[in-house]
């Protein structure tokens, strides 16, 4: 619809995740109204994460080591794991501020629809690590998707036979939610993870 650089850059834009045609506009016509370095701060942050930013050895974390600053930290405990789906996952857990052990990153879910499998995933990676005999508790940290459950019973039925304790994060009704509001399955999962007051 637009000449030259301007399409190039909204067709640019509409290739990231969750950006359609209206979006990408938007965006790109924010990006040519904005002053000349703050466009080029933009293009030098895209090169220097492309350049610079890696995949931890351990975890597979983003990093810009062999280890990312979780793997790296000594006052973290080496013997509990969290395992997600994604490396955006950690940041939600470590705002919780009640996580002081390692990760796990899967890079995905199991997920027959697209052909995902386990052997698809850092599963095996996992179990390498766990034979390292270090770790004692596994939390599976997958979302509460029909595949992140898949995924998360996967797991607990890979890992258990192990001797590593395998849990599972709660799920339940957020705070400030309605009980006759709630679906029947997300009611029945905050009886199932009650806990004593």
């Amino acid at each position: 619809m637009f000449e030259g650089p301007v399409q190039d850059l909204i067709d640019a834009f509409r290739r990231l995740p969750g950006i359609g045609t209206k979006s990408a506009q938007r965006l790109a016509f924010w990006l040519l109204k904005a002053p000349a370095e703050e466009a080029h701060g933009l293009a030098d942050a895209i090169v220097a994460a492309k350049e610079k930013v890696a995949i931890c050895r351990r975890c597979y974390n983003v990093s810009e080591g062999e280890l990312c600053n979780f793997c790296r930290d000594a006052k973290r405990d080496p013997s509990l794991v969290c395992v997600v789906e994604e490396p955006g996952d950690i940041i939600a857990v470590e705002r919780t501020q009640e996580f002081r052990g390692m990760y796990h990153v899967l890079g995905g879910h199991i997920s027959p629809m697209d052909g995902i499998g386990p052997d698809d995933l850092r599963i095996k990676d996992l179990v390498v690590r766990l034979g390292e005999g270090e770790i004692k508790e596994v939390i599976v940290c997958t979302n509460p998707t029909v595949e992140g459950e898949a995924t998360a019973v996967y797991l607990g039925t890979l890992i258990k036979p192990l001797g590593v304790r395998v849990t599972r994060i709660a799920s339940g009704l957020p705070v400030g939610g309605d009980l006759e509001y709630a679906d029947e399955v997300t009611l029945g999962r905050a009886l199932e993870g009650r806990r004593e007051l």
